[in-house]
């Protein structure tokens, strides 16, 4: 299965949050940095400062010098620490397969969701907007490498000094062409010191590098040598890791037009729940309390729960629990703008078996060659009654 990674970056993180804070900083160069007097540098600039030639890690001394209208406001840490927690709330809503790699910045593997990883990317960078109101890009790709090397292409594409608000995608094959025109240094591991060994033997973008025999390389890098040529040529198999405790496993979709129709609620209610209970069986685990989220027209959100009487990891499971909370408080005809699954109070999965109940045991094995058959053929191979009825008294599953 191609891989569907994004890369995350927030626009100007820091500034973007004190502009919420303060809204008379919109549209003015400022920055985010120590004072002058103290030896300050500028920690994140604004993207009018931007177009004076200040940046990060610039003493803020000089900064004033390029642009003498300069505001420069104090950090905030507790405040961007809050911000980054909200936006990696959502990045959860969409899946656990997380690894943030700094207070502003992230992967997110996606391939598990159904829609294609452009309009997933379109749709998170929309929330993140709406929903905190902060900017952000993001790079798409097969892999972590290409990802980010395309988000940090989009962001420097655009011009004017706004945020970039930039989706820059990468097509599963194309990964060695998109990189081969871009500077060598533009590579992870390749660093001021590796690109002036590597321009000396007339290297200079990430293509010439791509086209060195291996041996070559490794003869005069060692291992390295032999990172940077995969690298060049778009290879990278890291999985996106997540270091902290999976609490709670949730997925959930925005509807292009807001939906009243009760069978066309339950379809997606049932593609949700399917994509919750696959999660829940690739990381070994089985919840107790399911939970749905529903967003009506005017943005109001509404979340309820039911604590079920044993764990469980099934499809089935989730999808009626999820249902019954539906039936129960979504109002007759009531449009939806948002519908979402989710299944926490997690825990290993554990199977109490008796010794004529053969029943859990079948519905197990079904469960797993499900999962099998889409793992070969894809989601559509098969359907579960209810995505094909019309009927929205159909809920057999």
């Amino acid at each position: 299965m191609v891989r569907k990674i994004i890369h995350l970056d927030l626009d100007a993180f820091f500034c973007a949050v004190e502009a919420l804070r303060d809204p008379s900083l919109q549209g003015k160069p400022f920055a985010v940095g120590g004072r002058p007097e103290h030896r300050g540098v500028i920690a994140s600039c604004s993207y009018p400062a931007r177009v004076f030639g200040v940046h990060s890690a610039m003493p803020t001394a000089r900064a004033l010098q390029l642009c003498p209208e300069l505001i420069v406001v104090p950090g905030n840490h507790h405040e961007y620490s809050t911000y980054s927690h909200r936006v990696i709330a959502h990045l959860h809503n969409l899946t656990d397969l997380i690894e943030q790699i700094s207070i502003d910045e992230a992967f997110i593997d996606v391939s598990d969701l159904r829609a294609p990883a452009e309009s997933i990317a379109a749709e998170l960078q929309a929330t993140i907007m709406r929903e905190v109101r902060l900017p952000s890009s993001l790079g798409v790709a097969s892999n972590k490498l290409v990802a980010k090397i395309a988000n940090n292409v989009g962001k420097k594409s655009s011009r004017g000094g706004i945020p970039p608000m930039a989706i820059k995608v990468v097509q599963p094959g194309g990964e060695a062409a998109f990189l081969a025109p871009l500077p060598v240094d533009e590579l992870w591991g390749v660093g001021p010191k590796t690109a002036a060994e590597l321009q000396a033997l007339g290297i200079t973008t990430i293509g010439d590098l791509a086209r060195l025999p291996e041996a070559d390389l490794a003869a005069r890098f060692g291992k390295h040598g032999h990172d940077l040529v995969r690298r060049a040529r778009g290879i990278d198999d890291r999985p996106v890791t997540s270091d902290h405790e999976v609490k709670s496993i949730s997925n959930e979709t925005t509807f292009a037009q807001d939906i009243a129709d009760e069978a066309e609620l339950k379809r997606t209610l049932c593609r949700l729940a399917e994509s919750v209970g696959r999660r829940l069986r690739r990381a070994a685990l089985a919840g107790a309390t399911v939970r749905i989220k529903l967003r009506w027209s005017d943005f109001t959100t509404l979340t309820r729960q039911v604590t079920l009487p044993a764990l469980t990891d099934r499809d089935d499971d989730i999808y009626r629990a999820a249902q019954q909370l539906l039936d129960d408080h979504r109002p007759a005809g009531k449009p939806v703008r948002l519908i979402g699954v989710g299944v926490s109070s997690l825990a290993p999965p554990r199977e109490q078996l008796h010794l004529w109940d053969t029943t859990n045991q079948k519905r197990q094995r079904l469960q797993l060659a499900l999962d099998e058959v889409r793992d070969r053929f894809g989601r559509q191979a098969i359907q579960r009654a209810i995505e094909v009825s019309r009927d929205p008294s159909d809920q057999e599953l």
